[in-house]
């Protein structure tokens, strides 16, 4: 039901003149979306409410409720023909709707709620459909949309974040917005966080890490009864766990409605530019017990910003794994992916991060990935895996080698990770995997682009007189064996 709705909707948009692109069409439907998933959950609110015996009070005041504005129905379940279209819908959303919203952010009691998140989001966007018309149709399309059970909730989630790994495709931005789900749950399954901590990404792009925690945490035992979450771990999850930030725009609003699509109500995510932040200024009060990240690859940042660091680089990624270093607490365990290069580069910046890594974290796991992970990225990654507070005494190295080509239609899947998954948790030897010791690194550079040593080595290269020698043996063969057969004859 979603998949089509969505695809309709996706049609509706092309023909509008105010949306160009895949982007456009995310950016638009997000917002008319979040406004159908509110309506539905002050409606499960009101419900819970009422059992208590209790008069709920609505976020949205009853003009602006979707069941008014948008989708106001006749008595047989159909949206009423005379429901606001063409000029008259534009006017009220640009006019009316979207002003009211973002009042919100203003009037709501602190940051903490979703009523400053619904005020965040529409002082952030606006609206592009530039046909009423248009508009009311995407209404319609998604006023048939349900989000009351979980099953709904969970198929509903997951299509959102096909469309956003679609927008991320559509344009070089890719790697800033979207991760493939299979490679984020598996370093939450390896990070293994626990209820009670503070998880963080400070380039949260699409909250994909953040999401797939939350589904992890909630759905595991809890930790106190052994058979599910109690209110007071319900209420850690929601208000307590997951922080991020992020510097563009759309996928701040992206990152902040995904989340509560998700199930998180008021995402603790701040629109702001990580790397502006001096690394002296951060106190034990600004730490995290867990990073998850993927910095955006390939970027360069300006002298000012990279003033706010000790190792001073022009490379964004080497920018983000000194910040995630600095703001895990001690015992914090992470889970980054980065550039294969890393381990490698012979500028003095890339071997004193190394260095920096290797003497204040245990980097315990490196995750090799193949090309073709990233659709639509030209580069080679890896996924380091560290815990900070002690140094490394030991690296254990994990190649994934898959025999078949990624790519768009061929993406990256848990299956492809389970063996690493399985061996990780004691470290063992395979054809993929094996253990350097780090006094056995050379410690001029930290070089950590070790080869696995399990590969089978390729046969020597011949001497050209050695190759030509060896020619002429099989001729002269040849030979004997043709006059032998003429004899025959």
């Amino acid at each position: 039901m979603f998949e089509q709705t969505f695809k309709n909707i996706d049609d509706i948009l092309h023909k509008d003149t105010g949306c160009g692109s895949e982007l456009d069409y995310v950016e638009q439907t997000s917002w008319v979306l979040f406004l159908k998933y509110l309506d539905d959950l002050e409606r499960d609110r009101a419900t819970f409410v009422e059992l208590t015996g209790k008069t709920y009070t609505p976020i949205i005041d009853q003009d602006y409720q979707w069941s008014v504005w948008a989708a106001p129905k006749l008595a047989d379940g159909k949206i009423d023909h005379n429901a606001l279209t063409g000029d008259d819908l534009l006017d009220f959303v640009n006019g009316k709707l979207f002003p009211f919203l973002k009042k919100f952010k203003l009037s709501a009691e602190n940051a903490d709620t979703i009523e400053y998140k619904i005020g965040e989001i529409f002082s952030e966007l606006k609206n592009r459909i530039q046909s009423g018309y248009n508009l009311r149709e995407v209404i319609n399309r998604i006023d048939e949309l349900r989000f009351r059970t979980h099953a709904e909730k969970h198929e509903m989630s997951h299509l959102y974040e096909d469309k956003i790994k679609n927008m991320g495709n559509a344009g070089r931005n890719g790697g800033e917005y979207y991760t493939p789900r299979p490679l984020i749950t598996t370093i939450v399954k390896v990070v293994d966080p626990k209820i009670g901590d503070k998880i963080y990404d400070g380039a949260v792009g699409s909250a994909g890490f953040l999401c797939e925690a939350f589904d992890y945490l909630k759905s595991g035992p809890s930790t106190s009864s052994g058979s599910g979450l109690s209110t007071k771990e319900w209420e850690t999850l929601q208000k307590r766990t997951f922080y991020g930030k992020e510097k563009k725009s759309l996928a701040y609003i992206i990152g902040i409605m995904n989340m509560i699509l998700h199930g998180v109500e008021a995402p603790n995510i701040i629109h702001t530019n990580t790397l502006a932040e001096n690394l002296a200024d951060i106190q034990e009060k600004d730490r995290y017990n867990v990073v998850l990240a993927n910095p955006p690859f390939g970027g360069k940042e300006r002298a000012e910003v990279q003033q706010n660091f000790p190792i001073k680089t022009g490379e964004t990624a080497s920018l983000f794994l000194q910040h995630f270093i600095k703001i895990l607490k001690a015992g914090g365990k992470a889970g980054v992916v980065i550039k294969n290069t890393f381990l490698s580069n012979t500028d003095n910046a890339s071997i004193a991060l190394r260095k920096e890594l290797l003497q204040n974290c245990n980097l315990h796991t490196v995750l090799d990935l193949p090309g073709g992970t990233f659709t639509g990225a030209g580069v080679k990654t890896v996924v380091l895996f560290f815990e900070k507070g002690k140094p490394t005494q030991k690296v254990w190295f994990y190649q994934l080698n898959l025999d078949r080509n990624l790519g768009k239609t061929n993406p990256l899947n848990e299956k492809d990770l389970a063996e690493f998954v399985e061996l990780q948790k004691n470290f063992g030897d395979s054809e993929n995997s094996w253990s350097v010791n780090i006094k056995d690194v050379d410690q001029s550079d930290f070089d950590l682009s070790v080869k696995n040593p399990n590969t089978p080595e390729a046969d020597p290269l011949r001497q050209p007189q050695e190759i030509l020698s060896a020619i002429k043996a099989l001729d002269d063969e040849s030979a004997e064996i043709l006059s032998t057969i003429k004899h025959l004859m």
